[in-house]
């Protein structure tokens, strides 16, 4: 419900903006000023009438949808004092991270010992940090855009190196779906540059990736991790050795 609320005020500001009236679409829809305006104040759009609007007024109900999007506040990044209470209460910050895998509530639920009464509550406070918005039934509509990412050494970011790092690298990378690769050479920064947007672009791969993944049952699916690093670096005891006047600058 919320979402069509959304939808319709998104087109409510599309006539405006295009200066249309109730009447203009009456008229073209063969229909009563006063039955449009029920529609737009009672939100009872059938798919076939919106999409006959959106025709009118010369655009997609996939465009009526993206400016919905846009129009909403996202985060992009939570605050310093959030992120240390995701980090100082080990549920709440399972809740996020799942969430954020697309997992539902009652999955989360379901496979952690946390209760139904529990879990509404962790929902309830991610909700007051604008991480998500809690809808009807448990369900959940994250509110992080796109390019959200956690404070820079910060929380969140010190969590995962002191406690999920060294543990994700202790594996031989030789078991099915694991793969480990090492490189070290000499890159111009230009080279250097290049090198990283293709690795922004396979990190927006993997998010596409696991989006299109997220309609499959959760007993084919399994919980993945990618680690990718790009950094101008030299092995410590290799570089402990060297002269000082070719240290790097």
């Amino acid at each position: 419900m919320a979402q069509t609320q959304a939808l319709v005020d998104v087109l409510k500001k599309e006539l405006r903006r295009q200066g249309k009236t109730y009447g203009d679409i009456a008229d073209a829809l063969k229909l009563s000023e006063s039955s449009v305006k029920r529609l737009f104040s009672e939100r009872t759009f059938s798919l076939i009438r919106l999409d006959a609007v959106c025709e009118w007024l010369g655009i997609e109900i996939s465009d009526l949808v993206k400016m919905m999007e846009e129009s909403t506040q996202l985060t992009s990044q939570l605050s310093l004092q959030q992120e240390k209470e995701l980090v100082s209460d080990t549920k709440l910050l399972l809740m996020a991270h799942f969430l954020m895998s697309r997992w539902t509530f009652s999955q989360i639920i379901e496979t952690y010992d946390i209760s139904e009464l529990e879990g509404i509550q962790l929902l309830a406070r991610l909700d007051r940090m604008r991480f998500l918005q809690l809808l009807p039934g448990n369900r959940v509509k994250l509110m992080i855009s796109k390019d959200f990412e956690w404070i820079s050494k910060g929380p969140i970011q010190k969590f995962y190196e002191d406690k999920v790092q060294m543990e994700f690298f202790d594996s031989s990378f030789s078991c099915a779906g694991e793969y480990r690769v090492f490189l070290s050479g000499m890159l111009t920064r230009n080279s250097n540059a290049e090198m990283t947007r293709r690795l922004k672009r396979l990190a927006h791969a993997f998010n596409e990736m696991s989006n299109d993944d997220e309609s499959f049952p959760m007993d084919e699916k399994f919980g993945m991790s990618v680690l990718m690093a790009i950094r101008p670096w030299g092995v410590e005891v290799f570089e402990s050795l060297r002269r000082s006047e070719a240290k790097k600058l």
